[in-house]
């Protein structure tokens, strides 16, 4: 059985799908597992007991605590306490202890062998953080089925966990969707449009800034700053570390309360140790709403700037869908109802759990990704070259999709090619020339500047892999200059419940124009037998009589003549072409 796994910033879920309902694996409390863990001497402590160990200890106990070490994933080591530790092994503790806590007691059928998963990842998370993931789910035992964007996920799970899918579905078909997954580290964002059999992703995108983590500690810092100006407190009477890191927890646990009340009380004892003065104050909803006011505005502008990129008004949003733990929040809640009205603003029940949920689903579905537009590289006179169609299926389990492509530089003066990767920006079958583009990026590798135009032949290796990276790797074979260069900002699809794996799109077949600046590719199919359609320097390997000049034969055109010969170096000095230190053929 393939489980979904939500590893968050502040909370982590396993859910399973049973007979026709998920199901969440949750903690004693009822609640998800806390991503935190605390080390003391050679005892791990992870998920709830690590966050009351923290809140629960004397100041003079130096616990190491490491709160949201989704963030660390990508860096060498953190110290924690004192003591380099790897972000891999720190994550693996916590992923390890949420699957042998939910393998506890009656579960563990429900469960099976919980060593297999669909894992939901923030749309912003690069290529060395997801094979970090990667890397310490395998040594939690559990293998990687594939990853989902997290508010795709929670899109497929509100639309499989409704009453009626398939009314829903019908409700939602050619409409755009817009989901926001407001959680504890990252505010993720997709855009995304129903259509038969499938939804596919518009446009997607993600801020660290405005998480529920910023919002906890800039209350934490609000509520010490106005509780030291009241009291008097002076600013070297400065909290211990530990101090500070209870009292985030505090921020956290507060600010969820004051979704349903209208004070709460901040109380540590101790918190500033030099005068040994608690720290105590009352805040309200109002002061809330004041103090994370610029978070929330910054939040909603990444909105419409994602939708403005696009060319959506809020208005053309049939559905905005809000996910995580911060959609709870009252002062966020009603920003939206002013963007999209009230009635086109849904916050399920599940919120906090739906983006697990949704990966359960997409496991049991037997769901596979596929790309929702077609990648291509920029060519000579405008031309388009698709390097990755639409509707190509991921790879899993270590497997990757690759693609070869042989090209010729139609302008090497400058000496430089240049490979510039776009998609389209919409979502359309047959995608046509005059359609706006989306840039990826661009990648250049030396050519041969003596060379003619169409004659250096380059590479250029085209791969994707299952952690949903795009590699792009370019070679001159003439010059041997090598680049590579990845893209993590890519759009998927997925096939409706109850529809499969969407079928991969029409797509046009491409022209290559003549030579006059950057990357053309030379056709290598013909309707007729003609050796004179032949690249000299394959022709050569083949048929060398042909560039004997023996009378009655086939002779080979001054073309590819020039193309064996460029190939070929110097018979005198072995010097390539080009080379200023060959003078074997001038005078004197």
């Amino acid at each position: 059985m393939i489980i979904g796994f939500d590893f968050g910033t502040t909370n982590s879920l396993i859910s399973v799908v049973s007979g026709d309902r998920v199901i969440d694996s949750l903690d004693e409390s009822g609640l998800p597992y806390p991503s935190v863990v605390r080390y003391e001497g050679e005892e791990v402590i992870v998920g709830r007991a690590a966050r009351q160990a923290l809140e629960e200890v004397g100041l003079g106990v130096h616990g190491n605590t490491v709160r949201s070490p989704k963030f660390e994933l990508g860096k060498e080591a953190v110290s924690v306490g004192g003591v380099e530790r790897s972000p891999v092994d720190i994550v693996a503790d916590v992923i390890r202890h949420v699957r042998s806590e939910s393998l506890s007691g009656s579960r563990r059928k429900m469960l099976g062998k919980a060593d297999r998963a669909v894992v939901t990842i923030p749309v912003n998370m690069n290529g060395p953080r997801r094979a970090a993931l990667r890397e310490a789910f395998a040594q939690a035992d559990i293998s990687i089925a594939q990853f989902v964007h997290e508010p795709f996920a929670a899109l497929y799970g509100y639309i499989r966990g409704s009453d009626d899918p398939q009314s829903l579905v019908r409700k939602l078909k050619g409409r755009n969707v817009l989901v926001v997954d407001w959680g504890g580290g990252t505010l993720d964002l997709t855009l995304c449009r129903v259509e038969p059999g499938r939804i596919v992703q518009l446009r997607n995108g993600a801020t660290e800034d405005v998480g529920g983590d910023q919002f906890d500690k800039v209350i934490r810092d609000e509520v010490v700053a106005r509780f030291a100006v009241r009291a008097g407190i002076s600013d070297t009477d400065a909290p211990t570390p530990e101090a500070r890191l209870r009292l985030l927890q505090n921020a956290e646990r507060n600010k969820i309360a004051l979704s349903e009340r209208p004070v709460v009380t901040f109380y540590i004892p101790g918190y500033f140790p030099q005068s040994d003065t608690a720290l105590e104050y009352s805040l309200s909803r109002s002061e809330l709403d004041e103090i994370t006011r610029r978070l929330v505005e910054s939040g909603v502008s990444k909105i419409d700037s994602l939708l403005e990129s696009i060319g959506v008004a809020p208005g053309q949003v049939s559905l905005c869908l809000v996910a995580g733990g911060m959609a709870a929040m009252p002062s966020i809640r009603s920003s939206l109802h002013e963007m999209f009205g009230p009635e086109r603003v849904v916050i399920p029940k599940n919120s906090a759990t739906l983006v697990s949920q949704g990966a359960a689903w997409i496991a049991h579905d037997s769901q596979t990704l596929v790309l929702a537009k077609q990648i291509e590289l920029e060519m000579a006179r405008g031309s388009r070259l698709p390097l990755l169609h639409a509707g190509t299926p991921m790879p899993s389990d270590g497997n990757v999709r690759h693609e070869r492509y042989d090209l010729y530089c139609t302008d090497p003066t400058d000496g430089t090619a240049k490979f510039s990767i776009v998609t389209p920006t919409a979502i359309a079958e047959q995608p046509q020339a005059s359609d706006p583009r989306t840039y990826l990026g661009t990648t250049t590798i030396k050519v041969d500047t003596t060379a003619p135009p169409l004659v250096e032949r380059l590479n250029l290796n085209v791969e994707i892999d299952d952690d949903l990276i795009l590699h792009v790797d370019a070679f001159s074979t003439q010059c041997g200059d090598r680049s590579a260069t990845s893209y993590f900002d890519l759009e998927f699809g997925i096939g409706l419940p109850n529809s499969g794996t969407p079928d991969p799109a029409s797509i046009a077949d491409p022209v290559a124009y003549a030579p006059s600046g950057g990357l053309v590719v030379r056709a290598n199919v013909a309707t007729e037998k003609d050796d004179d359609l032949v690249p000299g320097d394959v022709l050569y390997k083949s048929k060398p009589h042909a560039f004997a000049r023996m009378p009655g034969r086939h002779q080979a055109t001054e073309e590819q003549r020039l193309e064996h010969l460029y190939y070929k170096p110097c018979a005198v000095c072995r010097r390539q072409w080009g080379d200023p230190a060959c003078r074997c053929a001038t005078a004197g």
